[in-house]
């Protein structure tokens, strides 16, 4: 790769490490291509859908004059495979904050739990959490929630095309889901939960593939620093 090649464009795929932010990846990229290619420090570089730092996996990363690109790849379909423990909530519907209550889970049945997958298929109606980065009133909801303070959030339309139970080991459920640009994997499994006549929240989690990109063609951002 030259300089021109990351000015003119490249779709860079990498594998976010758990704990980091998108943010911090793409800063790690842009750093590295000023460094080692003398790119100008307003070298236009971007990511197109943001991960979590409690998620790994894919992140589609754009330079140059391809960031154009962004918003195109931001609306394809997105893949997921994940975890969702039943018999527990938690504020932000994952591990980000503590476990807030319980529920019980004999009642969970394995044919329950596939049975229960039929209902989110389709355009679902989903209200994203509160812990997220959406603003309200000027603010990220985020900041909202932890400042303590109530916000009514509306709900937003979303299509899960596929949603496959991989393994049923309770309270713990594995699974793969298809969906469309804009869905909640957290607020699924929430929701879930509360379909299960429990409650849930999302252990792990992990994006596989938007559109035709691959995350099996990624790579770390600390190879990407070695290898360029």
């Amino acid at each position: 790769m030259t300089t021109e090649d990351f000015l003119e464009g490249q779709i860079l795929l990498i594998d976010k490490p758990l704990t980091w932010s998108s943010f911090q990846a793409v800063n790690k990229l842009k750093y590295t291509l000023i460094r080692k290619y003398n790119l100008p420090k307003k070298f236009k570089i971007g990511h197109a859908g943001t991960l979590d730092p409690l998620a790994t996996g894919l992140l589609i990363v754009c330079t140059g004059k391809f960031t154009k690109k962004i918003t195109e790849i931001q609306a394809q379909a997105k893949e997921y495979t994940g975890t969702i423990t039943v018999g527990a909530t938690t504020p932000s519907y994952d591990l980000e904050t503590e476990i807030d209550a319980t529920f019980p889970t004999e009642h969970i049945s394995e044919d329950l739990i596939l049975e229960t997958t039929k209902q989110f298929l389709g355009e679902i109606d989903q209200k994203p959490p509160v812990f997220s980065a959406i603003k309200k009133d000027g603010k990220r909801l985020y900041e909202h929630a932890r400042e303590g303070s109530e916000v009514e959030i509306a709900t937003r339309k979303t299509t899960i095309y596929e949603f496959e139970i991989t393994r049923i080991a309770l309270p713990e459920i594995d699974f793969r889901v298809k969906c469309s640009k804009g869905t909640y994997i957290r607020s699924l499994a929430y929701d879930f939960g509360l379909a299960l006549n429990s409650g849930a929240h999302l252990t792990a989690l992990r994006r596989t593939k938007i559109g035709d990109y691959s995350v099996e063609n990624g790579i770390s951002p600390e190879v990407f620093e070695t290898n360029s």
